[in-house]
């Protein structure tokens, strides 16, 4: 597994109640790497936290681990009923 999904994976374990159940699928364009994060629809509200505040600190998260790598990392967390 990549480094950057293993992180995140590591991230979202820790706050997720069916870890099991997580899909990260990556993918490259000219704006860096985009990791689209699917979850069960029980723990969408944990990824998001309120305001959006846990989703926001996931996102700076994997800003730092990315710099650190010098790539450019982008989370988007997708839609449970729209994941098949």
């Amino acid at each position: 597994m990549e480094s950057e999904i293993q992180f995140l994976t590591n991230i979202l374990d820790g706050i997720v109640a069916q870890p099991d159940v997580i899909r990260i699928d990556k993918s490259i364009d000219e704006r860096g790497i985009l990791l689209q994060l699917a979850v069960a629809q029980e723990d969408m509200g944990v990824v998001i936290g309120k305001n959006g505040k846990t989703a926001q600190a996931i996102k700076r998260l994997l800003y730092s681990f990315g710099a650190k790598n010098n790539q450019r990392l982008n989370l988007k967390i997708l839609d449970p009923q729209e994941v098949k």
